[in-house]
């Protein structure tokens, strides 16, 4: 696969992969999610989540073991972007229902610099926002509660600001500036414009669901009628076999 004809937003460095895993294949990673014990969901104010992969601490990742099926999706992954230098050994699994997302936020020190995001179940559109500064410690921060999270102020620069349309079985993946000079979020609303996406024409060319009513009218409305899993794929490269020696 050669990534750059993915490439949908040059600096930062943005790829979309539509249809990177196949209806059979997200219907076997959806079974797996699901048919995961029920203490393995955490549950979130906005959302709810699993994490794969073992604990992410500041300083590194005490490790678990990835399952088969999580194993085989992120090696898929790695070979096809060529984008992680070694295997990917951490995975995010939220679970968001039309009304739910998530706050603005950047992922951590911990990880290594580069996101790869897949969609399964509904479309969304992922807003990206420049900031100019991190802040610490300030009452008015935002705090997304996923493991190995930052979370920052924006001073927003609509000039730069963009959004991706995110479509079932599609693959997002984001490094450079986007990972280290954007936030990142969705927002929580049942209703989305994809007026001004990087990518409508890649995702809509790919998309059995898209509505040619709402794309011959203009509207370009997308209405979230269905819940929508992501796995947020990652590399940790500090990992730490005893957490009492961090």
């Amino acid at each position: 696969m050669e990534l750059e004809s993915f490439r949908v937003v040059l600096t930062p460095t943005v790829f979309y992969i539509p249809g990177f895993v196949t209806d059979e294949e997200q219907t076997q990673l959806l079974n797996h999610i699901y048919g995961a014990s029920g203490s393995k969901w955490k549950t979130l104010k906005n959302r709810r989540l699993q994490n794969w992969g073992g604990m992410v601490h500041e300083k590194g990742l005490v490790p678990q073991e990835l399952p088969s099926w999580l194993t085989k999706i992120t090696a898929k992954i790695r070979e096809s972007s060529g984008l992680f230098p070694s295997a990917i050994n951490h995975v995010l699994i939220n679970e968001y229902h039309p009304d739910q997302g998530i706050m603005p936020h950047q992922d951590g020190p911990a990880y290594f610099p580069v996101v790869a995001i897949l969609s399964l179940g509904s479309p969304v559109v992922m807003d990206f926002t420049p900031h100019l500064r991190l802040r610490s410690g300030n009452d008015d921060i935002s705090r997304d509660q996923s493991p190995g999270a930052e979370s920052c102020v924006s001073e927003r620069d609509n000039q730069h600001s963009f959004s991706v349309l995110m479509m079932p079985r599609s693959l997002l993946i984001f490094k450079d500036e986007t990972y280290s000079d954007f936030l990142h979020g969705i927002s929580d609303s049942p209703t989305q414009c994809y007026k001004q996406v990087v990518n409508e024409a890649e995702a809509l060319a790919y998309s059995e669901n898209s509505s040619e009513e709402s794309r011959k009218s203009g509207d370009k409305i997308l209405h979230r009628d269905q819940t929508r899993v992501s796995l947020t794929c990652r590399l940790v490269p500090k990992v730490h076999k005893n957490l009492f020696r961090l």
